[in-house]
């Protein structure tokens, strides 16, 4: 167990240096934001969505390790997906990081099942999945997690 947690560590810490997809889309469809006023994480989602897929995406904003790893991982999860794959991807992956724990399923996002040790951070987590869905429905209002 150890080896597998510290291969999820190095998972996330690898997406938060060099996380993916980082940047402003030129073109886009959709766009939030989302803040987390605990601990000052800011997020913009960028989506450029055709037929109900999901062409392109990106993020930028500032955050901890957690915030900016788990918008990354998302990211390379979401790319290519129809939107109603979204929602019930959204619910297993916050089962995930508040009730379950592990779900091998979700493939590299489960990277991020060890942020359900410590509940505070449970919002780093899913910051960039909230501001996903509210991207997804358009609407203006920043997202916040509290």
């Amino acid at each position: 167990m150890t080896e597998l947690r510290e291969l999820y560590q190095e998972v996330i810490l690898d997406h938060n240096k060099r996380p993916r997809n980082k940047g402003r889309l030129q073109e886009y469809t959709q766009r939030s934001v989302g803040h987390n006023p605990l601990c000052g994480d800011i997020v913009t989602v960028y989506l450029k969505v055709n037929d109900g897929v999901i062409e392109e995406i990106s993020f930028e904003g500032e955050g901890c390790a957690i915030s900016t790893a788990s918008a990354s991982l998302m990211t390379e999860a979401v790319k290519g997906k129809k939107i109603r794959e979204i929602e019930t991807l959204f619910s297993k992956v916050h089962e995930m990081l508040t009730v379950d724990g592990a779900d091998e399923s979700l493939g590299s996002l489960v990277a991020l099942a060890g942020v359900r040790e410590f509940p505070i951070r449970v919002k780093c987590a899913t910051l960039a999945w909230h501001t996903l869905q509210a991207a997804l429905r358009n609407e203006t209002t920043p997202v916040s997690t509290e």
